[in-house]
């Protein structure tokens, strides 16, 4: 599925972020956004997933204008830095969430992202009793049961240790190609950026009025 960004304009608390930002993510793409704090990428995610309106330009999947489209008519799933889990539900029940709002649950399909994830037999634990590293797995998983046609992470890896964020990164990338999802990836590393994406994307503060985008291609391994 093909996400097109068209002379995107957004502000931020009163303040221009950009204009005329264009962007094409092609499918099965994994494509990080970098940049400076305060230049708009975590907006820029927010403007995909409908959650702002840009104050101009266009949303497209593979050519369909979604611009103004409400959040749950968009197939966009989306991963926040707090992973914003269900206190209330277990593991299967937030990770079979969207199933059920669909009325499409299926016991098999969470098992099966269960597995796909590395935390087999952890349906019935309770998510307060997660580390760090297996919420973020079963934030994740939530997202990509329904079949998302685009995939949000916004700074997914935020607050782990060197250790565990390096060990996850390489989980999650295997996981997001096994998919074939189309990512857009926010983060603030690049480090990170280059380790799980085939494109890395600079957003550049040229002034208070606009920004800029430019691409780096990672060659493959």
């Amino acid at each position: 599925m093909t996400l097109q960004l068209l002379d995107i304009a957004a502000q931020y608390e009163g303040r221009v972020l950009y204009r005329n930002l264009s962007l094409t993510v092609e499918t099965g793409e994994i494509v990080s956004l970098v940049g400076p704090s305060g230049s708009g990428k975590s907006t820029l995610l927010r403007i995909i997933a409908g959650i702002e309106e840009p104050v101009d330009g266009r949303v497209l999947l593979d050519g369909r204008d979604i611009t103004e489209l409400p959040i749950h008519r968009r197939g966009i799933g989306m991963v926040f830095q707090d992973n914003q889990l269900f206190p209330h539900l277990n593991v299967a029940g937030n990770i079979g969430y969207g199933l059920r709002m669909n009325r499409q649950l299926s016991p098999s399909r969470v098992q099966e992202m269960l597995e796909l994830i590395g935390l087999p037999g952890f349906g019935v634990r309770q998510v307060d009793t997660l580390s760090g590293g297996e919420a973020k797995r079963v934030a994740l998983a939530r997202s990509l049961i329904v079949n998302p046609q685009v995939l949000l992470l916004d700074e997914p890896l935020t607050g782990l240790d060197t250790e565990l964020h390096d060990r996850l990164l390489e989980d999650i990338s295997k996981i997001l190609r096994a998919s074939k999802t189309t990512v857009v990836h926010v983060t603030h590393d690049l480090r990170e950026a280059t380790a799980l994406s085939s494109r890395i994307v600079q957003i550049t503060m040229l002034d208070s009025r606009t920004a800029s985008t430019d691409s780096v291609t990672r060659p493959e391994a």
